[in-house]
């Protein structure tokens, strides 16, 4: 008759509930059961608060990468001019932007001058380096025209420059002042190269949300930055911004064959690439880590299991003796393990679900309370740690505790389907 009955039949169910559920004084582990059940809850919780965090961190980065800097930059050779020369500069740069900006998926391709100069106003001085552009262009780059952290008239940029807000704060500088550039190379003279000096009035101060940014970066009109950095008549190079960047291996072929011979390409990946290879090295480890913890906390059932099998053996007796087989057996304790993980692991998804949602405001909380300097964008590069629930991470956490749950609970549910019935009796 035992041999007969379903797998997982609604007595079994009934029989792993009531044992469950058993108090202490009636042979029960319900003190384990909560141990064990409370441990699997905040392990799940962790695991999913910290592939959140990380989700959230990778997609903060390389938002602000691409929402302040090229995806790809089209650079030239260096090759030698009629007058003995090397050069590198791009001389027909209005044709080959036009030719770069017809490729498919191409959304713009603006060509840039660049240079690094020190800014000074009064007595406060700051390394910079000068992106000179079109105004046309700029008004395109999302990081730099966000209304709610910038400050002045992006449409006065011909008539001064724009800088970051880490500038202005480290010069002092408000929009409407003037700031000076300084540049080494200046005007050939008889007696050597001077360093070029001109006042620029400051029109629009932009907040990039990447503090290296911020802290480094003027945006002049490109008329203005070929005179100024001796580059009449032509470009240093060629920002473009493409639909996808995140497949932006597949414009390459394409960039190649627009740009000419002559042309190199340096993607946002190029530039990143040790710092996004970091985090797919701290993500393994992160969640190697994470998942120890939750096989710390599953192996919490073992116990109650145990115990639970030591206290029940005269009821193990009695139902192998009216019938029950070993599978059966063995499915009861393995349905009491497996709720214990089921339920730790749903009330591990909530928690970890609901501190996802609220972080912002947690962090903000903790930071309060520590008096600041919890995350410092000097070091972090970016201002804020926002957490980014993914359902393939939530699924990746519940598939492993239950995973594991489930597989530690074979070993004693095995060990009570395979106690002799007459040893379970012999001292009842």
């Amino acid at each position: 008759m035992a041999g007969q009955t379903p797998p997982f039949s609604r007595y079994e169910w009934m029989i792993a509930w009531r044992y469950l559920r058993a108090r202490r004084a009636e042979g029960g582990v319900s003190v384990m059961t909560w141990i064990s059940l409370i441990g699997i809850m905040l392990a799940v919780a962790a695991l999913i608060i910290t592939l959140a965090v990380r989700a959230g961190f990778r997609a903060e980065f390389v938002d602000t990468i691409l929402g302040v800097n090229a995806h790809v930059t089209v650079y030239s050779t260096v090759y030698v001019t009629e007058t003995g020369q090397t050069t590198r500069v791009i001389t027909e740069y209005q044709d080959m932007a036009a030719r770069i900006a017809d490729v498919e998926g191409v959304l713009r391709a603006a060509p840039l001058i660049k240079g690094q100069v020190m800014a000074n106003l009064r007595s406060q001085n700051a390394g910079v380096e000068v992106y000179g552009i079109a105004a046309e262009d700029l008004k395109t780059i999302p990081g730099v025209v966000r209304e709610e952290t910038a400050k002045g008239d992006i449409e006065r940029f011909d008539e001064g420059i724009a800088i970051g807000s880490g500038i202005a704060r480290t010069l002092g500088v408000d929009v409407g002042d003037k700031i000076k550039l300084i540049s080494p190379n200046g005007v050939q003279t008889p007696l050597g190269r001077s360093p070029r000096v001109k006042a620029y009035e400051v029109v629009y101060v932009f907040s990039a949300g990447r503090y290296d940014v911020d802290k480094t970066r003027v945006y002049m009109p490109f008329a203005e930055a070929q005179i100024y950095f001796n580059r009449e008549g032509v470009a240093d190079e060629i920002e473009v911004i493409v639909e996808d960047p995140d497949q932006i291996e597949g414009y390459s072929l394409d960039l190649l064959k627009a740009g000419g011979e002559r042309t190199l390409l340096w993607t946002w990946r190029d530039s990143a690439s040790s710092f996004l290879r970091a985090l797919d090295v701290e993500d393994t480890v992160m969640f190697v880590l994470m998942s120890v913890l939750v096989l710390i906390a599953s192996m919490n059932i073992i116990s109650g299991l145990v115990m639970l099998v030591k206290n029940k053996g005269r009821d193990i007796g009695i139902l192998r003796t009216m019938g029950l087989s070993e599978g059966s057996v063995l499915r009861v304790f393995f349905l009491c393990g497996a709720l214990v993980g089921l339920v730790g692991t749903a009330l591990g998804v909530i928690l970890g679900c609901l501190f996802a949602a609220y972080f912002d405001a947690i962090l903000a909380f903790v930071n309060g309370a520590s008096g600041g300097g919890v995350w410092d964008a000097s070091i972090r590069g970016i201002y804020k740690l926002p957490a980014k629930l993914q359902l393939v991470d939530v699924l990746s956490a519940v598939g492993l505790s239950l995973f594991l749950s489930f597989v530690i609970t074979i070993f004693p549910a095995r060990r009570a389907a395979r106690m002799n019935p007459v040893e379970a009796l012999r001292y009842e």
